[in-house]
């Protein structure tokens, strides 16, 4: 899909090309159609990727996508932004929500339209089961909001997506690797009349940002195939390069989820929101963290402990295994802990932290009709038959509700002096941003809405920040040379020009280094300390990460697992530093993406213990057992850090649903 020359300049670029990209690059597209494109030149737009598109992670989501469809029984959007609301434990910005939640039944019918094969009712309507946290009457019975293809959804879309993007022409650079953002942070860089079309919408709800912070200039990227880095610039720039569960051993994330996005952001000078709330999903396979979707305990599947016991109705009495996710994962330890754990049945001596899922209700043709992935998965990667054996599951690494600070419109901002303040030509969509609407726990369903739909909105901002620069450019053409000599000379293009090529210097010097020898010439040999780069590698340091994460911060925490996890990682990033490639060659060399996909994980495990070190309080997937209630007074806030690990507090945005309590 590569073309055979990537162009020095775009009109826009996004990097990522999940859900949420590809949302973004229809979307874009299609507005710029419409828009006074007739008879003129087409945009040039790029959607870069590191991964083949059809292999982004958005393919592995099973269970649904939530929308108040009603079509299995009565319900309405107000039902889901309430339980959204609740199920973030009122950190969700409620502006935001009602967003997420009004437009979902338009989100679901668009993809219908993009081809998605949804199961259907035996009258024709798309059919929905019932999902954790969802329920009718504000928080009265379950209901089922989760529209499902089996236990596909995520393959659907993303093939859906790709194959109406590549009917659109969209152009796409598989297998590129993206290794700065650059950004003009000059005083003089946003001189020009104001181009971001904020809408109404956003006003109304005081989102939008005010001053510019800084403008985008372009990206450095690095095209594996040929190990050649480029410069690439645009003053239209989209992250959606999803999340980041490669920080913990044991995730439910494929191996490319390393939080690139996140941490191209931090090196550039940006914050994170919210980042030190990480799901944990309850049912991972056990010891492979292999997702065993929550559409199994839809259909019936019961959790119990090593007694029988399904255990769930102690810790939720209405709603028993289908509460809200960190509720049933924290349940899950609480049990492990209590000593009534089981041995995964493939290591009957080894350690008992896992619980039972019971599956045996289900019945062998249903869950092949309706659960075929967990069925297979199952069968394969456990050599049990989920329709006779019990199965033993352990909370995974999941999903981060936290991320890029975002508007409803895409748009990516810096919190500076109680202010929003712009990074102009800058958005992002997806699960590496943040537009808070999951707030400190996400609800299942509501991840594949909020990149569809979300994609979607800043695809259309996208489209008219480019409409708004082709039309300021031809009206300077039309005021003549002597009407444009009265304007202040724009010196954005060589200024732009000078940082892209210092970041472009910055990156290959540092790629150099990383290929030159491997060998250190002043390597004492006689010294025990000094590791030569034989004893260490990327993998390796991933593996050590996620050990060290999964202790610190994994469901629960304290100030105590969290500051020896910062020490052990400063010894980390040290270890990091010396790493060089066992290839002089960066042509299709994978351990050189390594290399720097460990170093961006490492600067984010940093912000993720500084952002749960200062939430001194236990809200959602954050569970701190030296500070176990929730804190409204101090902590109904937004945490931004940056990439020193300087924290900053955006006040939450309640509308209409003040805090209270939180049972399910």
């Amino acid at each position: 899909m590569s073309p055979a020359t990537i162009k020095n300049h775009y009109e826009a670029i996004i990097v990522g090309a999940g859900a949420a990209g590809m949302s973004a690059a229809l979307s874009l597209s299609r507005s710029l159609k419409k828009d006074n494109r007739e008879g003129g030149e087409s945009p040039s737009i790029l959607v870069i990727s590191k991964l083949q598109p059809l292999r982004s992670h958005t393919g592995s989501a099973e269970g649904g996508i939530a929308a108040s469809l009603g079509n299995e029984e009565q319900d309405d959007w107000h039902w889901h932004y309430y339980d959204t609301i609740k199920g973030g434990d009122w950190l969700a910005d409620q502006d935001a929500v009602e967003v997420l939640a009004r437009e979902a039944k338009k989100t679901v019918t668009r993809l219908e339209h993009e081809g998605v094969a949804f199961s259907r009712r035996e009258d024709g309507r798309i059919a929905q089961r019932k999902f954790g946290g969802h329920t009718s009457e504000f928080g009265g019975k379950p209901v089922k909001r989760a529209a499902y293809a089996a236990d596909r959804i995520g393959h659907q879309i993303l093939h859906s997506l790709w194959q109406q993007c590549v009917q659109m022409g969209v152009t796409f650079a598989e297998e590129w690797y993206v290794t700065d953002l650059v950004l003009d942070k000059s005083k003089t860089a946003n001189k020009k009349a104001k181009t971001e079309n904020a809408s109404a919408e956003d006003d109304a709800a005081g989102t939008t940002p005010a001053q510019p912070w800084a403008t985008a200039c372009g990206l450095v990227v690095l095209d594996t195939h040929t190990g050649q880095t480029r410069a690439i610039s645009s003053d239209t720039i989209m992250l959606c390069t999803g999340g980041a569960g490669r920080l913990f051993h044991t995730t439910s994330n494929s191996w490319d989820l390393t939080g690139d996005g996140m941490a191209l952001a931090l090196k550039a000078g940006l914050q994170l929101e919210d980042i030190e709330f990480i799901q944990f999903h309850p049912t991972g396979l056990g010891h492979t963290g292999f997702l065993l979707s929550e559409a199994s305990r839809a259909e019936g599947g019961i959790l119990r402990n090593s007694e029988g016991r399904a255990f769930m109705r102690d810790y939720a009495p209405e709603h028993g295994d289908l509460a809200a996710r960190d509720v049933v994962s924290r349940s899950i330890m609480a049990e492990i802990d209590a000593g009534r754990g089981v041995a995964d049945p493939r290591d009957p001596d080894g350690p008992r932290d896992c619980v039972w899922l019971d599956m045996r209700g289900v019945g062998e043709d249903r869950m092949k009709s309706l659960l075929p992935q967990v069925y297979e998965t199952i069968c394969k990667y456990a050599n049990l038959n989920p329709a006779v054996d019990l199965i033993p599951v352990k909370p995974t690494a999941h999903y981060t509700m936290g991320g890029i600070p975002i508007t409803t419109r895409g748009q990516v901002y810096r919190w500076v002096d109680g202010q929003r303040r712009s990074v102009e030509g800058l958005y992002a969509a997806g699960e590496c941003s943040c537009v808070s609407v999951h707030g400190a726990n996400r609800l299942g369903g509501n991840s594949l809405l909020d990149a569809c739909l979300f994609g979607t909105r800043a695809g259309e901002a996208m489209a008219r920040r480019i409409t708004a620069i082709a039309s300021s450019h031809q009206e300077d053409q039309s005021l003549g040379m002597e009407a444009a000599s009265n304007h202040a000379p724009d010196d954005r293009s060589a200024r732009n020009e000078n940082l892209m090529n210092q970041a472009l210097s910055k990156r290959q010097s540092a790629m150099d280094h990383m290929l030159s020898s491997s060998e250190p010439e002043d390597r004492n040999e006689d010294s025990p300390d000094v590791e030569s780069s034989d004893d260490i590698n990327a993998y390796l340091l991933m593996q050590e990460l996620g050990r060290i994460m999964e202790k610190a911060v994994a469901v629960r925490c304290d100030q105590t697992s969290i500051d020896k996890a910062l020490s052990q990682i400063n010894h980390l990033h040290n270890k990091a530093l010396t790493l060089k490639s066992h290839s002089t060659e960066a042509a299709l060399n994978q351990e050189l993406t390594a290399m720097m996909e460990v170093d961006n994980l490492l600067t984010l495990s940093k912000a993720v213990l500084a952002a749960s070190g200062d939430r001194k309080e236990s809200r959602g997937a954050l569970f701190r057992q030296d500070h176990p209630e929730r804190d409204d007074v101090h902590f109904l806030s937004h945490s931004m850090v940056d990439c020193d690990g300087n924290i900053d507090w955006q006040p939450v945005h309640i509308v209409d649903m003040p805090p209270q309590g939180r049972q399910y």
